[in-house]
């Protein structure tokens, strides 16, 4: 079962870049629960995951400490998700679903800061433990959805 998750239904085990594969699995899926069950959901599901994956992740690495596991990609999921949130908010505001443009800035940002790995980032994942692989996706995910936000607001020329 801890296979299953942490690798998001065997998404990580996918080559080349399993992140990235986990990142764009975990898009589909969030927009998908934005845009059928609303951005309550996906804020509650993005929360969910993130405490899943900092158990399971957890629990897998007990026995391998300082390794981060390239097939693991929950934490890609919780980042992506996180990502995922800020656009979705704007658009939850405005009572509107989130529409494509939003959606695939967070994803691109996602993974330019998860693979760049900037500031914050690069601190959490030379954690070399459980809390680091999540932490430095959570905080690509955080830096995303804000530079989104940012972009956003210069796109419709509102100053945030």
């Amino acid at each position: 079962m801890l296979r299953l998750i942490n690798t998001f239904f065997y998404t990580g085990l996918l080559r080349p870049a399993p992140g990235t594969w986990g990142s764009l699995a975990a898009l589909a899926v969030g927009w998908g629960i934005e845009r059928y069950l609303g951005f309550i959901p996906l804020v509650i599901a993005t929360i969910a995951v993130t405490a899943l994956g900092f158990y399971t992740v957890g629990e897998e690495l007990r026995d391998r400490p300082g390794e981060d596991p390239s097939e693991i990609v929950i934490d890609e999921v919780a980042g992506q998700w996180l990502a995922l949130l800020f656009p979705a908010a704007g658009f939850w505001m405005r009572d509107m679903p989130m529409v494509w443009p939003g959606a695939v800035a967070a994803f691109v940002l996602f993974r330019l800061f998860d693979i760049t790995k900037p500031w914050l980032v690069g601190r959490a994942d030379r954690r070399g433990d459980a809390a680091g692989v999540m932490l430095d996706d959570l905080w690509a995910g955080l830096f995303a959805g804000l530079v989104t936000l940012v972009l956003a607001g210069l796109y419709h020329g509102v100053m945030l």
